[in-house]
């Protein structure tokens, strides 16, 4: 009974579970798991869906016709970065200011990034996966999950955006806490860990059948997806005991902020080592019309949503573990409409920030009419001349060599084919600056 339940409480989630012998069966994933779970790095990737205004953030202007709510010598500078002036503008969330001040020296930008396309959904594609002309391709936080968490349970969070998998992941979608909770006490009716389905002893057993079946089901001669879907339906049945190591770290009061509320379960789920990426997002920065209010209620509040899953995950002594991919599918235009908006642009910027990645640094910039400046592959320089235009596969390619799995066979199963004069040499740890 408790195992039915606790599959039908994984339908009514949307929940999928990684396949501890399937996936590393069929494709030589390797394991990075032990009795506590996936110990990191744990990947994050924010998502300002719509399309921020990076003249309002990393990306200042201050010309005439572009912005409105400051000029070009009100600019700020901490360290190697640039950045609007917002402290004055917003009502609440976190300003440029104090997050510049306190992220800026292990933050690193890219001015610059050719999305190709302005249309919504090939653009946040693109962005996701790196591959702009499939729907194929899956995104990188699903692509590493897949390398890196053949045996977590959750091991790819999404909370909205695009998040196509590949078919190499399951997506895990796990909307609230209690929704978390009931998950993590499968074994007990609604979730009272005072009243559970079965004593331990029975519980036992029913794993160790468990397990015989499996084996049994494995060692029969079938097609790569029929074994693959035989490996998951396993690992859903035995993976409740993996979930309850989540138990201590599901705050007895959800926040109130959106981004705060999808972190609370993605680092649940990495400290209880059964999560290995998550994809977090909030949207309505589409601003068509009255660009400038929209952007400086939105733009705070997605950095205030940034600065607390960092806090959040100090507290829980996983900060030095993350890896943290700040990003939109497209900028805004540089000149407003007749409703005082701004409209799609396919020049724009993202941001990093974490483990192997060399802060205060701002590689590639764009021009007084925030057209695109190319870059140096090798010095990552700013040259005008023989550069090249920085798009989202070279971003994911380099993404790939940073989490270690350029050359695992999932990544190789998805190429981004990108010319070796085109990598760009030393992103992650060059000190060059436009």
């Amino acid at each position: 009974m408790s195992r039915r339940n606790f599959l039908k409480l994984c339908g009514l989630a949307g929940l999928g579970f990684a396949s501890p012998i399937g996936l590393t069966t069929l494709c030589g994933a390797d394991h990075s798991t032990d009795s506590a779970g996936y110990q990191g790095p744990y990947y994050i990737v924010f998502n300002a869906s719509g399309g921020w205004d990076t003249t309002y953030l990393m990306d200042p202007k201050g010309v005439e016709g572009i912005n409105r709510l400051y000029k070009e010598g009100e600019i700020l500078t901490e360290g190697q970065h640039r950045f609007a002036p917002t402290a004055k503008q917003i009502e609440k969330g976190m300003s440029n200011e104090d997050f510049f001040k306190k992220y800026g020296p292990e933050l690193r930008v890219l001015n610059g990034l050719d999305f190709s396309v302005n249309n919504h959904s090939p653009c946040a594609r693109y962005m996701a996966t790196g591959k702009l002309d499939s729907l194929a391709y899956p995104t990188f936080p699903a692509l590493v999950a897949a390398c890196y968490g053949a045996t977590a349970p959750l091991a790819f969070l999404t909370f909205g955006n695009y998040s196509a998998t590949g078919n190499l992941v399951p997506m895990s979608r796990v909307p609230y806490l209690q929704s978390l909770n009931l998950l993590a006490k499968a074994d007990s009716v609604e979730g009272n860990e005072r009243a559970p389905y079965h004593d331990p002893f029975v519980t036992d057993r029913i794993e160790r059948t468990l397990e015989e079946q499996f084996q049994a089901r494995v060692g029969e001669a079938r097609l790569p997806r029929v074994e693959r879907s035989q490996s998951m339906l396993y690992s859903a049945q035995v993976n409740s005991k993996d979930l309850q190591r989540v138990v201590p770290y599901i705050p007895r009061q959800p926040a109130k902020e959106r981004l705060a509320q999808q972190a609370e379960i993605a680092l649940a789920g990495f400290k209880a080592g059964v999560c290995v990426s998550a994809n977090l997002s909030i949207g309505q920065f589409d601003s068509h019309n009255n660009n400038d209010p929209d952007q400086m209620k939105l733009i705070p509040e997605f950095l205030a949503g940034i600065n607390d899953v960092m806090q959040r995950a100090e507290d829980l002594k996983i900060r030095e573990k993350l890896v943290v991919i700040i990003q939109s599918e497209m900028g805004r235009t540089p000149t407003y409409n007749n409703g005082n908006g701004k409209d799609h642009w396919s020049i724009g910027s993202i941001m990093f920030l974490g483990r192997g990645i060399m802060g205060n640094r701002v590689i590639g910039a764009t021009d007084e009419k925030q057209q695109l400046i190319p870059i140096n592959a090798q010095t990552l320089a700013i040259d005008k001349e023989q550069g090249i235009r920085v798009r989202p596969e070279h971003i994911h390619q380099e993404l790939r060599t940073l989490a270690g799995i350029e050359n695992h066979p999932f990544s190789k199963q998805f190429p981004l084919e990108i010319p070796g004069n085109e990598r760009l040499k030393d992103f992650w740890t060059s000190s060059a600056v436009h």
